[in-house]
Formats: C-alpha cells, sequence, structure tokens
C-alpha cells in the first residue's frame, strides 16, 4: 500500500545553507527508503519535485553565466573608469602629481600648476570620444562629483568616494564566481537516479514475490 501524496517529502534543498547570490545547496539524500517514508512510498511525486529542482537550477546557473559574461566584457571599462576617478580624488587631495593606476590611460592627461591663482593646479586637458575614433579635447575642474553610465542610457552622478566604492564592488563582482557549482546540479542528477532506481528495485522485487506467491 502506498503512502499518500501529502506524505511525500519536502525538503530537498538546504534552506539553510546558500551561496553569496541566496541560492540554497542542493540535498544529498543518504538513505533513499527513509527519505521517502518507508519501504511503499509513493516516488511519483518526488522525482518530479527533483526534475523541477534540477530544471531551475540548470536555469538559474545559465543566467548567471551569461550575466557573468557580460560583466567579464566590462572589466576593462571598469578598470579605466575606475583610474580616473581615482586620480581626480588623489589629484583633489592634493597628493602631488597625481597618477591612477592605468598609467597608460592617464597619458593623454597634462596637470600644471597655476603660479597665478595660489598654486591651484589648472584645469586637467583631457581627451573623451564622442563616437568611434571621434575625440574632442576638454577642459575638467576640480570637483568632488563625477558622473557615472550605469547602461540602459542611464548615467547617475555620484560623489568621488562612493563613486569609487561602487567601481571597486563592481569589479569585485566581475572577479567572483557566484554562480551555481556544478557539484549542485550533479547532486541533484544522483538524487534523481537513485530514487529511479530504488523504485525499479523494488518493483521487480514485488513482482518477484507476487510470482511466488501465485505458484505457492
Amino acid at each position: 500500500m502506498s503512502t499518500s501524496a501529502s506524505a511525500a517529502p519536502t525538503d530537498i534543498v538546504q534552506h539553510d545553507e546558500k551561496n553569496p547570490r541566496g541560492i540554497p545547496k542542493a540535498l544529498f539524500i543518504n538513505d533513499v527508503e527513509e527519505y521517502l517514508g518507508g519501504p511503499d512510498a509513493a516516488v511519483e511525486g518526488v522525482l518530479s519535485a527533483f526534475q523541477d529542482a534540477l530544471a531551475k537550477y540548470r536555469y538559474m546557473d545559465s543566467n548567471l553565466t551569461q550575466r557573468r559574461r557580460g560583466l567579464e566584457e566590462k572589466i576593462p571599462d571598469i578598470k579605466k573608469t575606475l583610474s580616473m576617478v581615482e586620480f581626480l580624488r588623489d589629484r583633489r587631495e592634493g597628493k602631488g602629481a597625481a597618477t591612477a593606476s592605468g598609467a597608460d590611460d592617464a597619458d593623454d592627461l597634462e596637470e600644471e600648476l597655476d603660479d597665478n591663482d595660489g598654486g591651484k593646479p589648472a584645469p586637467v586637458r583631457t581627451t573623451f570620444e564622442l563616437a568611434d575614433t571621434l575625440y574632442a579635447e576638454a577642459e575638467l575642474e576640480e570637483t568632488d562629483t563625477v558622473h557615472l553610465w550605469l547602461g540602459a542610457n542611464v548615467m547617475l552622478s555620484y560623489k568621488i568616494p562612493a563613486a569609487i566604492e561602487l567601481l571597486k564592488s563592481k569589479l569585485e563582482a566581475a572577479n567572483t564566481r557566484s554562480g551555481i557549482h556544478p557539484e549542485q546540479m550533479t547532486v541533484m542528477e544522483v538524487n534523481t537516479a537513485r530514487i529511479y532506481n530504488w523504485d525499479v528495485k523494488r518493483r521487480r522485487e514485488k513482482g518477484r514475490r507476487n510470482d511466488w506467491q501465485e505458484r505457492g
């Protein structure tokens, strides 16, 4: 006699163990029969639940992989922007001839001291991109605010310290592999296979018992 569907186990992931993105860890089944609730337990609902969970893991892994690849493509631009903002911070704080971490990106920056203005640095002369292969010259006055493109035609202004913190967090996220570990999907696949095989074995044994009884 099979147990009712309501008696089927519902814990197929470990909700108390999650990765940095909040994705729960897959639960490994040590004893299939004990997990299901006995030798006569129904398996259809459990198998369906594990297959659904596996599909969700694969879907989330695909999305996170695509997102990570998109961030990895932006790493050069993030580094370049961070280098420029740090240059403006160091220049504003008066750290002499401020140099950004990406020296090659700062080659077109020229800083001179204005002797007629109390030793304050003159505006930074640089170039900026208007379109592909088209650049224009500009002078950057001393400022404590920068504007950052966030994507989707969105630009926001940030104070320099906040901009540096934001750019560093994006750079860290781009360099961090925080998707779904392949082990989690493997655990789900193994669990599904073990439950299915356990059910096949149980059916065969039941069939042999019935044949023996009929012959007896």
